[in-house]
């Protein structure tokens, strides 16, 4: 027989009754009935009942066992007595009666519990995590990771990508979030940056000549932590595409997400063909460009029916800016004064000085609530029928310059989906954002600046470089949405040399810039690059969704805290002068 195991924990059936058998595994918990100990014998594969009775050799081993303590047991399969069977486990017809028992190895005391779900502080399961992936939601989500990530390589293979390895050890970029260096120990004064994303590397392989790549890239930003992002790193389904549309890629990954949403969404339906929705349609509409259409709640503009109205806080900021604008949030079965008055409270809780209301009841002409009494009947049946609302129903209003309330006003939006049990919990709702601004005015700088990915084409190509208000252009730049979560960003590429000057230099990059921080990919431009594009949906995010879990950490192996430290392996750390003689660096820390 094996050294360690004749069968795993997790492979005992009614079949194996009356056979010898091995099995190890780690202690989960031990009971003791009267006399008769049982055992429940954790592996990776499952769990198994083990008994000891005082007349069993293995009695005086199996007194001394304690929890995450790892076995080994030789025993005997047997049915379990009628009435103690347990359905929820796959080896739950059976036990087996141990005639010996070695202990592999002893756990000193547990800083957290495996058994059970009980929450603990982050600080302790990351400094145990070790301890902390052998609870059984947290291992179940990593597996279920690997299996998504299979899922998707086969999917993409499939469909003819091929997958290619692209450098880790690379050059900074000016674009994106802040980068982790590499000094370089034979380049004195020269570093290294670790890969925001393999974005230049993978339209060099279109330029090469290869048609449809992918990889499940690790990428390294250097920014706060988030609850859909761990700090430092993150793992795209990394993907590029020659002589394609936009369309084309859509073609592409569409079923690539829907099939893995279906195989591991545990039956709940999944969007079949994911609308489209303009950037500047999700922004009016939800106030976000990720929206979670299980809320079916649509903002609408009402400016209208309150210029020159009664409602003087607002006709006056109409009259007096013609940039002004009010957006309606409908929130059918809300009217009522208490829930009018809790959404008013939460507007506060934001930091807005309130949110007004009307709200509609039997027998009462026109609306109920402040705005309806100044603004009238007449208004305030015309804001009902065109939101399509009735009796019961309620309706919130905000109003300025839309850039800068409506943030506020999705956040109201999402508000209300979730009080009043609008926003389905039971499906995956996907959607393509499209039409993104190609640059937007940073106002810090005071300047224009790319407003999402500076190598995507801009709708209407070089003409429209030249001829528009750089504000206005679009691109052909789009984003994969689902429930709310934004799971990926992409883009066709500016493939023309002459196009992509011209676009670094409305974003005040001349080509000495240009050469110096994208020479490679600009050199290539130079000598035949096939119409190409891509995108690359976040890993992590999807396997939080697929695991409905709120954040990243449970999902990732060996994730960091928030202030990016790694409390298990203790990193960041010192290092010693000698390193540091190497690297040609001098330390000049700040004061404490």
């Amino acid at each position: 027989m094996h050294a360690y195991r004749s069968h795993t924990c997790g492979q005992l059936r009614p079949d194996n009754a009356g056979q010898e058998i091995r099995i190890s595994g780690w202690v989960h918990r031990v009971r003791d009935h009267g006399g008769l100990l049982f055992i429940d014998l954790r592996d990776h594969y499952g769990m198994t009942q083990v008994v000891a009775d005082p007349d069993s050799p293995a009695f005086k081993t199996a007194e001394k066992v304690r929890s995450e303590w790892v076995i080994r047991v030789d025993g005997k399969v047997r049915p379990r007595p009628a009435g103690t069977e347990n359905a929820d486990l796959p080896t739950g017809l059976v036990e087996v009666f141990a005639t010996d028992i070695e202990v592999l190895s002893q756990a000193a005391e547990l800083p957290l519990p495996v058994f059970g779900d009980t929450e603990y502080p982050e600080d302790i399961r990351l400094r145990y995590r070790f301890l902390d992936l052998r609870r059984e939601r947290i291992h179940k989500n990593i597996m279920k990771r690997g299996q998504i990530i299979n899922s998707l390589r086969r999917r993409m293979t499939d469909q003819g990508f091929f997958e290619f390895q692209t450098p880790i050890l690379t050059a900074s970029s000016p674009e994106g979030a802040r980068d982790f260096l590499v000094p370089s120990r034979i380049h004195p004064g020269k570093f290294y940056a670790l890969p925001q994303a393999p974005q230049q590397f993978k339209q060099l392989i279109m330029m090469s000549g290869f048609d449809r790549y992918f990889q499940i890239a690790a990428c390294f930003r250097d920014e706060d932590a988030r609850a859909d992002r761990s700090p430092g790193e993150f793992y795209q389904l990394d993907i590029e595409m020659s002589f394609v549309t936009q369309e084309d890629v859509f073609d592409a990954v569409e079923p690539v997400l829907r099939g893995v949403f279906e195989e591991f969404g545990g039956g709940l339906p999944v969007t079949q063909k994911f609308p489209h929705i303009a950037y500047r349609d999700s922004i009016r509409w939800y106030g976000s460009d990720k929206p979670d259409l299980r809320n079916p709640i649509k903002m609408q503009a009402v400016t209208g029916h309150f210029r020159d109205s009664g409602f003087k806080v607002f006709a006056g900021m109409i009259a007096a800016d013609p940039k002004v604008e009010v957006w309606a949030i409908p929130a059918p079965k809300g009217g009522s004064r208490a829930f009018c008055d809790r959404m008013n409270s939460f507007a506060q809780a934001q930091g807005q000085p309130g949110l007004g209301y009307v709200f509609w009841r039997e027998g009462e002409e026109g609306g109920a609530g402040p705005i309806a009494k100044n603004i009238g009947p007449e208004r305030t049946d015309a804001i009902r029928t065109q939101l399509g609302l009735g009796v019961g129903d309620a309706c919130f209003f905000v109003a300025g310059r839309p850039e800068k309330f409506y943030k506020f006003a999705g956040e109201a939006r999402n508000k209300v989906g979730e009080e009043l049990n609008l926003t389905a919990k039971d499906r995956f709702e996907f959607c393509w954002i499209v039409d993104f601004p190609m640059y937007e005015w940073n106002e810090e700088d005071k300047k224009v600046d790319f407003s999402h990915n500076p190598f995507s084409m801009p709708q209407g190509g070089l003409e429209a470089l030249e001829t528009k208000d750089p504000l206005d252009i679009l691109a052909y730049q789009y984003d994969i949405v689902c429930n709310g979560v934004e799971l990926s960003s992409g883009a066709i590429r500016n493939h023309r040399p002459e196009v992509m000057k011209k676009a670094f230099e409305i974003a005040g990059y001349p080509e000495s810039v240009l050469i110096e921080k994208f020479g490679g990919m600009y050199r290539a431009f130079q000598y035949g690059a096939p119409p190409h594009g891509g995108i690359a949906p976040g890993v992590d995010r999807i396997v939080m969704l697929l695991c409905n879990e709120p954040n990243i950490r449970e999902v990732v192996l060996f994730p960091m805290n928030q202030q990016a430290e790694d409390l298990l392996m203790g990193a960041p750390s010192e290092v010693g002068p000698k390193q540091l003689r190497e690297l040609h660096i001098r330390l000049n820390l700040p004061e404490a």
